[in-house]
């Protein structure tokens, strides 16, 4: 009888092409997991992600979702696994869902994390974990674009073309941003992110940081609908998939 698994995932994006499976290349997340899995069952298994997290970005809350047939418990489906996968992935904890749980098309709610460090030159134990920029940011002005990127909008002007969506209407619920000695982190929470849309986000409060745009501007860039209007793609490296909520 084929049991419907619910898996939370911490993974290091940095030496592997994202998340989703590809024709050209074994080295991503998913095609990982599936490959232990059916390794477990003997029988082919298709792994679901909430989120298709894009190459070098990593993550410490990805939920992923996969219909198995083992008389294995739970716990003993995390040993296996992790017992197998390479150490730069993680299982935290397996549970078994109704059958028509999704971990994608169920999830509710997202939070992202992208970490900024402000140094010329990060540690060495951070560097693969944050976008080093080298210069500081003034964070009063970034949390002041923040607010006004929050709420229900159009984020055409923050995604790449090929979304693939009917919409590109997001809800934006807050936008935190914090610093602790060289570190800044933007953490976005929302309904649902478009193709490159917290690295946009990222980018654009960045350059709010610098002086380069002013916060007022948000909402001119929001109207436009045009990425060319929105700042630049911050570098995947600074970006985790952070939290998945489900009603």
């Amino acid at each position: 009888m084929s049991r419907n698994i619910k898996m939370i995932l911490q993974y290091d994006g940095s030496r592997y092409n994202g998340w989703q499976k590809q024709g050209n290349t074994p080295n991503t997340i998913q095609e990982k997991i599936e490959q232990v899995l059916e390794r477990m069952t003997g029988k082919t298994v298709e792994v679901h992600g909430s989120g298709r997290t894009d190459a070098g970005v990593h993550a410490t809350g990805q939920v992923a979702n996969a219909h198995l047939e083992t008389g294995l418990t739970t716990e003993e489906i995390k040993e296996y696994l992790n017992q197998y996968l390479p150490e730069d992935i993680l299982v935290q904890k397996t549970e078994e869902m109704q059958g028509r749980f999704h971990s994608r098309l169920n999830a509710r709610e997202k939070i992202y994390t992208y970490r900024v460090d402000m140094a010329a030159k990060s540690s060495v134990f951070e560097r693969k974990y944050v976008f080093t920029l080298g210069e500081s940011l003034a964070v009063d002005w970034m949390r002041e674009a923040a607010k006004i990127l929050c709420g229900t909008h159009d984020f055409k002007s923050f995604c790449v073309g090929r979304t693939g969506k009917k919409t590109t209407v997001r809800t934006l619920y807050e936008i935190e941003i914090n610093s602790s000695g060289t570190i800044v982190e933007m953490r976005f929470r929302g309904n649902g992110f478009l193709y490159n849309m917290v690295r946009i986000l990222a980018g654009t409060l960045i350059e709010v940081g610098q002086g380069k745009r002013e916060a007022h501007t948000m909402s001119q860039i929001l109207e436009a609908k045009d990425r060319k209007k929105a700042g630049f793609t911050a570098p995947a490296k600074g970006l985790f998939l952070t939290e998945v909520f489900y009603s």
